[in-house]
């Protein structure tokens, strides 16, 4: 069995389908560099990346498969996980030997990357819900996240379009990058050389209490008052909370600290 190994990109990946439609071979998997190889494994090749090979191959997709598939190729990608890379790079290699399977679920590689693809648009929709802002002195809204999975780039555009007249900032602590608004331009992606120094806790993602406006304090505390005056004892199910919000998500909420 020929096995390619990989940089573990987008591009990378792409260019593993472009090199194996030119060496008219279908190697058994596509593993990211590090990856344990199989017991059983006849070849390696390692593909080297390349842009225009990457190209090349998207403008091809685009002209083969529907915009939704398109769509949920590139949703999956933002999974992170390792077990995407074989079944995806299989997806793509027979969508040009077959044309558009996308809606054949029948097909292993298919489910799999549509799967992994809804539990990212799954990770999408709580962020959406479960994000909590913070208002800083000069005006500034604070939210930081760690989703499972890298959702920020699909959800930038909610909140711009939610909050399109105030500057916003939402970090995310897990992979040490955010989005800044500044309430009239294009959201722009923002890292920290030192984050030791931001004025923000990133294990809970409080504002420090010199930058924090003077009324937000008391806004959180009315908050978790509200959240508490809502709730009925009697009616209380902590499994059904935990499995419409989940653990994971409570550190940066505000109605769960305090």
């Amino acid at each position: 069995m020929t096995i390619y190994t990989f940089d573990g990109t987008m591009d990378g990946l792409l260019t593993a389908v472009f090199d194996a439609y030119s060496f008219h071979e279908q190697p058994g998997q596509l593993l990211a560099n590090g990856d344990a190889l199989p017991l059983f494994c006849d070849r390696t090749y390692q593909v080297t990346t390349d842009e225009e090979k990457a190209r090349r191959v998207w403008v091809g997709l685009e002209k083969r498969v529907s915009r939704e598939a398109l769509r949920l190729i590139s949703v999956s990608w933002l999974s992170e996980l390792r077990e995407l890379n074989t079944p995806l790079f299989q997806y793509i290699c027979k969508v040009f030997k077959q044309g558009d399977i996308s809606r054949n679920f029948a097909d292993q590689d298919v489910l799999a990357v549509t799967n992994i693809a809804r539990r990212v648009l799954h990770e999408q929709l709580r962020m959406k819900q479960f994000i909590r802002f913070q208002k800083a002195k000069d005006g500034t809204y604070l939210a930081v996240v760690s989703p499972d999975h890298n959702v920020l780039p699909i959800i930038i555009d909610h909140f711009q379009d939610r909050f399109n007249d105030q500057p916003w900032l939402i970090y995310d602590a897990k992979r040490h990058y955010g989005f800044y608004y500044d309430g009239s331009a294009a959201p722009i992606r923002v890292t920290f050389e030192d984050e030791g120094a931001v004025p923000f806790d990133l294990r809970n993602g409080k504002l420090n209490t010199d930058v924090l406006s003077d009324n937000d304090q008391l806004f959180q505390d009315l908050w978790r008052t509200y959240f508490k005056a809502i709730c009925i004892k009697e009616r209380m199910n902590p499994r059904k909370q935990l499995q419409d919000m989940p653990r994971r998500y409570w550190k940066y909420m505000t109605e769960k600290n305090g």
